[in-house]
């Protein structure tokens, strides 16, 4: 898919640019750094945050490709591919990549794995151009890494999640995480990265994120901070930000 002037908009900051910049990444814009300095400003944490996720992922896609047996990954708001991305800690695995950024669709990838240029808000589209790629005879594991704050209603956000996992097999799994209202400090980098022209993040509860695993059956150690999910380290830093991998159970 070739990239045209209407598609890549650099004058506003974008969610995925702003994260690739804070991961260390070169496909930014001067927008998406204001907008990523802004939020450092008042939350350094955000710069970590965004290093401790990609650990999150690397720890959950390996549990599932090692210990599960899941050989199929749908990763929704994927963003800018920067290191260790999903299909490279699994690279025996088929892996669907969705988002709706321009850059992200247009990224070329090696192996078993492609984009899908789609808003996480019609999960029936995004199903449809997996099954192309997907067996949904076999389980799936669904991954939503940061992105859902970007939607403010509640009730959406779980909708979103149902809808996605609704159709596939029993032994598929969720993967999500996202910041949380924990301290002040983060909830007053949100309130920059809105002032800087960013698409406004809804930092939610970690009970609230609960209820997006309602009817699953939570991995040990359950809902936790990112940092605290099976981590390397024997004292794991703390994080605002929580997640989870979970198994949808036989009807």
């Amino acid at each position: 898919m070739a990239l045209s002037n209407e598609d890549l908009d650099t004058d506003f900051p974008h969610a995925a640019r702003i994260w690739n910049y804070w991961m260390g990444g070169t496909d930014n814009f001067p927008a998406d750094r204001a907008a990523g300095d802004a939020v450092a400003q008042v939350y350094p944490e955000i710069v970590r945050m965004a290093q401790y996720s990609r650990g999150f992922l690397i720890r959950a896609v390996r549990y599932l490709a090692e210990e599960a047996g899941i050989r199929q990954f749908l990763d929704i708001g994927t963003g800018l591919p920067v290191m260790q991305n999903t299909h490279q800690v699994a690279p025996d695995a088929k892996v669907v990549y969705v988002d709706i950024d321009p850059m992200v669709a247009d990224t070329p990838l090696e192996g078993a794995a492609t984009f899908v240029r789609a808003d996480y808000h019609d999960p029936e589209a995004i199903l449809a151009a997996a099954a192309e790629v997907l067996d949904f005879r076999q389980p799936i594991a669904v991954m939503f890494m940061g992105v859902l704050g970007y939607e403010p209603d509640d009730q959406v956000f779980r909708s979103i999640v149902s809808r996605t996992l609704a159709p596939l097999e029993a032994d598929s799994f969720l993967v999500l995480w996202d910041g949380t209202n924990t301290t002040p400090e983060v909830v007053e980098g949100a309130r920059r990265l809105a002032e800087s022209g960013g698409v406004p993040y809804v930092l939610r509860s970690p009970s609230v994120l609960a209820t997006a695993f309602d009817g699953l059956q939570l991995i040990d150690p359950g809902l936790v901070q990112i940092t605290h999910w099976r981590p390397e380290d024997t004292a794991p830093p703390a994080i605002e930000a929580y997640g989870a991998v979970a198994r949808k159970l036989p009807s």
